[in-house]
């Protein structure tokens, strides 16, 4: 199926919504992987927590931060959203492993797809809302 998006109409307010909505999310996972790179005390110690050995803490926060740089750039946005999807299915099934909390994770994912949702008019295009 091939999408116009140059005749695609986005409103100004579901574009801000968009961008607003993604910046949440990205904030939160550059973060995230930042620290998990430089392999903070803090994270060796959830890591330990959760079981994992603390070794995998910098490919695992590399792929984070991979996969949220795709997320912000337009044109491999719907790509960064599906890794980013993986990832976060991963959090969420540790976090379920351990016994502890899973909602965060998912409302992270919420977030990133509906920020896209909103900024994006080929995704859109892909998955109409009916009326």
């Amino acid at each position: 199926m091939q999408v116009d998006t140059q005749t695609s109409h986005v409103s100004k307010t579901m574009l801000w919504t968009g961008y607003v909505l993604s910046a949440l999310p990205v904030l939160m996972l550059l973060f995230s992987g930042a620290i998990k790179a430089v392999n903070a005390a803090s994270v060796v110690e959830g890591f330990a927590r959760f079981g994992y050995p603390d070794n995998v803490a910098f490919g695992i926060g590399i792929v984070e931060l991979i996969s949220t740089v795709l997320y912000v750039i337009p044109q491999t946005s719907v790509l960064g959203a599906i890794l980013l999807t993986g990832y976060l299915g991963g959090a969420t099934a540790t976090h379920v492993r351990v016994g502890e909390p899973f909602i965060f994770p998912i409302l992270l994912g919420m977030l990133v797809w509906g920020g896209l949702f909103l900024r994006e008019p080929r995704l859109r295009a892909l998955l109409p809302l009916r009326d």
